[in-house]
C-alpha cells in the first residue's frame, strides 16, 4: 500500500495546478494533505471527488486558514474516520484520522511556533497532547502511522544551516527534546531510519531561491508504530514535484 503525504498550501490552488491529474498519475492508495485553507463547502466537486477516490476533510473555523484532508481509494473502506483530536485544538482543523482495521493513519498540520511566544506554546500544548493521544491509541491496541508536516526538524541533517537556525522555531531545542519523545515512545521516523544519512529536504523557504539552491528543511513526516516497522517497505521524499513550499513524502507500508 503506498501513502502519499503533502503540505500542498492551499487545496483549491493545488487543483488549479493539476493535483488531480498528479494523483492518477502517482495512483497511491491513501493521499495525506495539509494546510488545505478551505471549508468543505468552498470545494467543488471537481476536487472532491477526483475518480476512485473518497475524501474527508478537517476545516479550521476560519476561512483560508489551516485544515488537512484524507483521500482514501475506493477498494480501501475505511472502518472509522474521526475528524480531530482534542477540543483545545480542533477549532484549527489540523488533525484527521482513519482507522482501517486496528491501524490508524492520521494526516496532521502541527502548528508553527515562530509567529510569536504565545504560538510556540500553543505548538508544544498540541505536541503533548498529540502524542498522549497516540500513546492512548497504541496501549488500546491500535497501530499508527502518523503523516503530516510537523513544523520542527530534528537534527542537524535535517536542515541546510543548522546553525543559523539555532534560535528560530522549528529548531529550537524544546521542539527537538519532543520528537525525542515521539521515538521514545516507540514511534519511528521512517525516512531517517531508512536513510540514516541522507539529507534530502521537504520544505523551502519561498524567499531567496531557496529551492533552487536546496537550502531547505525536512519536517515532514512518516511516524510509523514500532510494532508494525516490519511491514514498512520504503520511505522517499519526492523533491522534484512542484506546486507548493513544500513537496510530497511517501510510505510503501506491506498489508498484511
Amino acid at each position: 500500500m503506498k501513502l502519499l503525504c503533502w503540505n500542498i498550501n492551499g487545496l483549491r490552488a493545488a487543483q488549479r495546478n493539476g493535483i488531480d491529474a498528479w494523483m492518477r498519475d502517482t495512483d497511491a492508495e491513501l493521499y495525506l494533505f495539509q494546510e488545505t485553507k478551505a471549508q468543505e463547502a468552498q470545494l467543488d466537486d471537481a476536487i472532491k471527488c477526483v475518480r476512485g477516490y473518497r475524501s474527508w476533510y478537517a476545516s479550521a473555523e476560519k476561512k483560508g486558514y489551516s485544515g488537512v484532508a484524507l483521500y482514501v481509494r475506493e477498494d480501501l473502506e475505511p472502518d472509522e474516520v474521526r475528524v480531530g483530536f482534542d477540543p483545545r485544538f480542533d477549532g484549527e482543523g489540523r488533525v484527521l484520522g482513519a482507522r482501517f482495521g486496528t491501524l490508524w493513519v492520521y494526516s496532521v498540520y502541527f502548528p508553527n511556533g515562530q509567529a510569536s511566544p504565545e504560538r510556540l506554546a500553543y505548538k508544544m500544548a498540541f505536541y503533548e497532547a498529540f502524542l498522549s493521544h497516540m500513546k492512548v491509541l497504541r496501549d488500546g491496541g491500535a497501530s499508527l502511522i502518523v503523516g503530516g508536516d510537523f513544523n520542527t526538524a530534528h537534527t542537524e541533517l535535517d536542515l541546510a544551516r543548522p546553525k543559523e537556525n539555532e534560535k528560530t522555531s522549528g529548531f529550537l531545542p524544546i521542539e527537538r527534546a519532543w520528537l525525542d519523545e515521539v521515538e521514545a515512545a516507540g514511534f519511528v521516523d521512517s525516512y531517517r531510519r531508512l536513510h540514516p544519512q541522507g539529507r534530502s529536504y521537504s520544505w523551502w523557504s519561498q524567499r531567496l531561491r531557496a529551492r533552487d539552491r536546496d537550502v531547505g528543511w525536512r519536517i515532514d513526516y512518516f511516524f510509523v508504530g514500532e510494532e508494525i516497522w516490519d511491514r514498512i517497505e520504503g520511505a522517499s521524499i519526492h523533491g522534484d514535484v512542484y506546486g507548493s513550499d513544500h513537496c510530497p513524502i511517501g510510505l510503501d507500508l506491506r498489508l498484511p
